[in-house]
């Protein structure tokens, strides 16, 4: 019979996938996700929790004690596939990233205290970037006229099969 020990890790990451997959869930039916609440650089950096985490703040727990004398602390660090399961929440939930085959959308989540996000997305010998940030699209316009990007408004399908190399665009984050 395998130790409390060895079968922790595995009770963690499927707990750690949960608080994802939920964040992902609320971000698609409200609009908000808790994003420093999941994030282990938030966590680590708070004035009460951070000490008792006891982790580094780039990585994420697979699990948080609960019992003394240990409450808070994080564990199972890099044994989990939580950390994927957070990348995953920022890409898909937050910055909105739907991608298929041949096209992709960003119907974006993003906190409203985020002035702005950059997401590159390198796939299939593309270089894609994209600038989201929190402006109009005439805001926008300067940028676009002197050819350093081009406008993809949010939600709009972009047939990225079909792009150049490299491309750069805008994402406006307010209407006009």
């Amino acid at each position: 019979m395998p130790a409390a020990r060895e079968t922790t890790p595995a009770s963690g990451s499927s707990l750690a996938a949960a608080a994802a997959a939920a964040g992902c869930a609320r971000a698609q039916t409200d609009g908000r996700i808790g994003v420093s609440y999941l994030s282990p650089a938030h966590r680590a950096s708070h004035s009460v929790r951070g000490p008792r985490y006891q982790l580094e703040p780039y990585v994420v727990a697979g699990d948080i004690y609960s019992q003394p004398p240990y409450v808070g602390r994080g564990g199972w660090s890099w044994y989990t596939g939580a950390a994927g399961w957070l990348h995953r929440a920022a890409i898909e939930a937050v910055c909105g990233l739907q991608l298929d085959a041949s096209t992709l959308q960003l119907r974006l989540c993003l906190p409203e205290h985020w002035p702005q996000v950059e997401l590159t997305l390198r796939r299939a010998g593309r270089c894609l970037h994209f600038v989201l940030l929190r402006a109009t699209a005439s805001e926008l316009q300067p940028r676009i006229d002197a050819g350093a990007a081009q406008l993809l408004r949010p939600g709009q399908p972009l047939a990225w099969t079909e792009l150049a190399p490299d491309a750069t665009f805008v994402v406006p984050l307010l209407e006009d």
